[in-house]
């Protein structure tokens, strides 16, 4: 909104019958702070998923997927435990495990524990990509964050954003990526 008003516009816009529950409008400072977060970790994200497609073929999403997996024991992990981790659906994870397992990086295994479930099981080429992958990784996430911060602005950012507690339950699915059809082998070109 013209003037950074986008709270005040809101407000204007709230219907009359609802004047009891109309909402705590953010203010100008945590207008600025909100918007800071979104854009900072939007842009980062964008960034290094770019960066990630351009020299390896894989998403931001697909790196994550092997980069957990890959620090499970046996390089395996429940896809229930997965889907948490990384805030996705059920359908979620199976469309990015989905393009993982034909671009051969990881395997479908039933779970030994629960026959109901399966886990997402990471193969050798998985970690061959995922190690030629990750000095990409790393040096997206210092350039584009970490060394733009000193020391005691990555610590306070740490303890700010620890103190805020994120319900794990509401989050679930939230970040779904709609990639039909993604396939990183294609990407690749390979």
């Amino acid at each position: 909104m013209p003037g950074g008003r986008y709270h005040e516009h809101m407000a204007e816009r709230a219907p009359t019958e609802a004047a009891e529950r109309t909402p705590n409008w953010l203010s100008e400072p945590e207008m600025r702070s909100w918007r800071a977060l979104i854009d900072v970790t939007t842009g980062v994200l964008a960034t290094l998923d770019n960066e990630l497609r351009a020299e390896h073929g894989l998403s931001l999403g697909e790196y994550e997927v092997l980069a957990r997996v890959s620090e499970a024991p046996d390089h395996s992990m429940r896809m229930t435990d997965l889907a948490g981790g990384l805030r996705l659906s059920p359908s979620g994870i199976t469309r990015r495990i989905d393009g993982l397992v034909r671009a051969g990086l990881v395997e479908r295994q039933q779970c030994p524990s629960d026959r109901r479930g399966s886990n997402a099981v990471l193969t050798k080429e998985g970690m061959r990509r995922l190690r030629a992958a990750a000095p990409v990784h790393v040096r997206g996430v210092r350039e584009h964050f970490i060394d733009q911060l000193s020391a005691q602005q990555l610590a306070d950012l740490a303890a700010a954003l620890s103190s805020v507690d994120v319900d794990r339950a509401r989050a679930a699915g939230g970040c779904d990526e709609a990639e039909p059809g993604a396939d990183p082998e294609a990407r690749a070109g390979r």
